[in-house]
């Protein structure tokens, strides 16, 4: 199995703490959640930071974790992480093509127990490649390899992709951006993971000011889905992690 170079940010240490908590949350959900899905309801609300962060955290607390890039039309975590190889590499698009087979596509990395599915050549058009058998296909067998495969798709509300991701997962987490995603966003992706028969795991409140009104009247305006959902904080990474325009 070849291997890449993931370059990782260092994180604050309030935010390493709120992604241990969520790590430790995707744990008690069960033996039988491996395909967890990693979502928003629009770009800039911070998933893919999340989404490597955690699989990152899996990997290190020792758990077989594979991250999948599926953010087909507009990946940042090449450019982000600074994935390079000097070789061309087969990515995921390779794969759904026909143009490799699912061992070509798996990468390990130097974090051990962390593996990666990468998305190096963006796509205009990958729906029908999602919609093939062949992405099921990989998804299936990586949840036989793997503890956990970690799926960065693309937010649900901007291309019907994600939805499509979503029916092939055991679970989501929907990421929101705090003081940005409206009400009716945030419903609309509940009822779209709901009609395709993916579980909402929980949602992660990001980028929030702890203090001040602002954020009281926020915390106020999503109070019932805090009770119902219980979100993760995130406090300030946003603002260190908005430069990089993450989705």
């Amino acid at each position: 199995m070849k291997k890449l170079n993931v370059e990782f940010q260092e994180l604050p240490y309030a935010v390493e703490e709120a992604m241990n908590r969520l790590r430790i949350n995707i744990k008690f959900c069960g033996k039988n959640t491996k395909k967890i899905l990693i979502t928003s309801s629009m770009p800039n609300e911070g998933k893919s930071s999340i989404a490597i962060n955690l699989w990152k955290m899996l990997a290190e607390a020792g758990f077989p974790t594979v991250l999948v890039d599926v953010d087909l039309r507009k990946s940042v975590i090449k450019e982000r992480h600074h994935i390079n190889n000097t070789e061309k590499l087969q990515d995921l698009g390779y794969y759904l093509s026909g143009q490799a087979e699912i061992e070509d596509v798996v990468y390990e990395t130097q974090v051990e127990n962390a593996y990666i599915v990468p998305c190096m050549n963006l796509l205009e058009n990958p729906s029908a490649l999602l919609e093939d058998a062949r992405f099921a296909e990989i998804l299936d067998k990586l949840a036989e390899t793997y503890r956990y495969v970690i799926i960065d798709s693309p937010p649900l509300g901007s291309v019907a992709d994600a939805a499509q991701i979503a029916s092939l997962c055991d679970g989501a987490v929907l990421v929101v951006r705090a003081g940005e995603t409206s009400r009716n966003l945030i419903k609309q992706s509940f009822q779209q993971l709901s009609q395709v028969g993916c579980t909402l795991l929980g949602v992660i409140l990001n980028r929030v000011e702890t203090a001040g009104r602002a954020y009281k009247k926020y915390y106020g305006k999503y109070g019932k889905y805090y009770k119902q959902y219980g979100y993760g904080e995130y406090g300030r990474y946003g603002q260190e992690a908005a430069s990089s325009k993450d989705k």
